[in-house]
């Protein structure tokens, strides 16, 4: 597993129920530890798109066992990601490539409105970006020739959708999460079973047709915007994903084993999603002690030190009832830049459907 951080700890986890040996890889090892060998018929895979280009990652890449090349390439930059898309005739947003020679008025034109530059490598968590309503009179920033520009748009929420695919081509998808943010970051993903049921299938079709083409194995998910006109992908990422952390403690088969089931011939099963499932990122500084007297809790610590803005662990919450998990969240102690997400997630369980 190309990685160590804390997707690859919980693929460790999952290796071990099933009987399978994970070993993580750090991709920026001293020289003196950079011999690592496959041991046998090793299947290479990796729980990040983004690793430094050194002899240790390129040796890496060239062994038989190394998964989902052309998936790697094709999605870990912006731009021919979006490429691929539009070549996929998937929806997405608006966008173009932006040159050195590029300005605010062009790109507004080219965008027919507002935009935002998104790095086309690298970038999460809401860094790398930058919207263009923010302009004061010095301009875009000095990295504008690095991004991609894609219209800003209106959207009601954000949804995130977790699929595998096996070597047989086999598929099988969780329901759609929706995800709340602040500042870029995610903080709360929310399963309800059924209750985007209007969007599943196509949010489906399009992850399908994206992962048969790329041939790909593994866990890959995709984040949507759902907009009156329907869904458009945001992005793409080749890997387990933050939004799928809830299906630890709300499905029968969680996104990490998905993931091992899928690169490894082992079944590949519809998972069974029953209830009501909440996520929380603990996010800054070390989590309240009183989470835990919340009889629903399920804490997954990272063990990282503590940084504004980091993900240090996450919070699982699961009941088969909405109520129930809608007054865990309500008694869950939460710094203030929660508010605003748990008041929407709160009013998506206690009844707010979509339209």
């Amino acid at each position: 597993m190309l990685g160590d951080g804390q997707l690859g700890a919980m693929l460790r986890d999952a290796g071990r129920r099933l009987g399978v040996d994970v070993e993580t890889l750090n991709p920026e090892p001293a020289e003196t530890s950079q011999a690592w060998a496959p041991r046998g018929h090793a299947i290479i895979t990796a729980e990040r798109e983004h690793w430094p280009d050194n002899g240790f990652t390129r040796n890496l890449q060239a062994e038989p066992g190394w998964l989902n090349a052309a998936a790697f390439a094709a999605l870990t930059d912006r731009q021919s990601q979006k490429a691929l898309l539009d070549a996929l005739q998937l929806p997405t947003a608006q966008w173009c490539q932006v040159t050195a020679e590029a300005d605010l008025q062009s790109l507004r034109a080219a965008l027919n409105g507002e935009f935002l530059l998104k790095r086309r490598r690298g970038g999460y968590d809401g860094r790398g970006q930058w919207r263009s309503q923010t302009a004061d009179g010095e301009g875009m920033p000095d990295w504008h020739d690095e991004a991609i520009a894609e219209r800003c748009i209106d959207f009601s929420t954000e949804l995130s959708l977790i699929g595998a695919r096996d070597a047989q081509g086999n598929m099988v998808f969780y329901e759609l999460t929706e995800n709340f943010h602040a500042g870029g970051i995610l903080q709360i993903s929310l399963m309800q079973p059924g209750r985007f049921a209007r969007w599943q299938r196509e949010a489906e079709f399009y992850h399908a047709r994206l992962m048969s083409h790329l041939q790909y194995q593994g866990v890959l998910a995709i984040e949507f915007f759902l907009t009156d006109a329907g869904l458009l992908i945001n992005e793409v990422a080749p890997r387990v994903h933050n939004s799928g952390h809830w299906t630890l403690a709300g499905a029968s088969v969680d996104q990490f084993e998905m993931h091992l089931r899928a690169i490894s011939g082992l079944p590949l099963v519809t998972p069974m999603q029953p209830g009501c499932s909440v996520m929380v990122n603990v996010i800054g500084r070390a989590v309240d002690p009183a989470c835990l007297t919340l009889p629903g809790t399920r804490l997954h610590w990272y063990g990282k030190q503590e940084r504004a803005g980091r993900k240090l662990g996450h919070l699982n919450f699961f009941h088969p009832e909405a109520g129930h998990a809608a007054e865990w969240l309500r008694q869950l102690p939460l710094d203030a830049v929660f508010a605003e997400s748990r008041e929407r997630a709160l009013r998506a369980l206690v009844g707010d459907c979509p339209e």
